[in-house]
């Protein structure tokens, strides 16, 4: 399996051996990845069949369940690491879901879409719902329910006591420039974060 560029920023953040939990998991490739590359083990949640078949032909623990059911299946700091990769926007209640990974685990990982990106800032001025490259559906056949800027999402953080360890912002193609290190917030198209529960 390959990785996409953006599992590999998050397989960077991750300590060889750790225990991951893996929130929609898609097919397991990070987690494939993980195992075979840093001797990590884990689990993944995953809600698609096609996807939970692909796991197991890899070799991937895998649940299957709604993420919008919570984490009850696992007991307080089972984990290492909570990873949840383009899924937020996705959930119905994106914050309890935070409070949720870092109950099960030490520290969160999650990306999300930047909708304060300047394409989609230009297409909401003009009276329209962003398509992008990276939301290239359109608002009437879309998964996404809970669009975030990256402002937004540090507020949540500032909110829930959360503590941001680590974040970067890329693009599409998972590059990053001087632009988005210095708005991340107007030229990011993909946010990532590293947060804890603040001590």
């Amino acid at each position: 399996m390959t990785l996409r560029e953006e599992q590999g920023l998050i397989a960077d953040w991750i300590r060889p051996g750790s225990r991951v939990l893996d929130l929609g998991c898609g097919d397991g490739s990070l987690l494939a990845h993980l195992k075979l590359e840093r001797n990590c083990t884990g689990y993944g949640v995953e809600i698609d069949g096609e996807n939970i078949v692909r796991c197991i032909a890899s070799g991937v623990n895998v649940l299957h369940s709604d993420l919008d059911g919570g984490l009850s299946d696992f007991d307080d700091d089972s984990f290492d690491y909570v990873v949840m990769t383009q899924t937020l926007q996705a959930v119905h209640y994106p914050n309890r879901l935070l409070h949720e990974m870092l109950r099960v685990g030490r520290e969160g990982i999650v990306t999300f879409p930047n909708f304060g990106h300047w394409r989609c800032r230009l297409q909401v001025l003009a009276g329209r719902m962003p398509v992008t490259r990276n939301l290239p559906s359109t608002w009437y056949d879309t998964q996404n329910i809970h669009m975030c800027t990256v402002r937004d999402f540090e507020a949540l953080c500032e909110e829930a006591r959360i503590e941001i360890l680590q974040h970067a912002a890329v693009d599409t193609a998972h590059r990053s420039a001087l632009a988005m290190r210095l708005l991340p917030n107007l030229f990011s198209e993909i946010a990532i974060y590293r947060f804890r529960r603040r001590a």
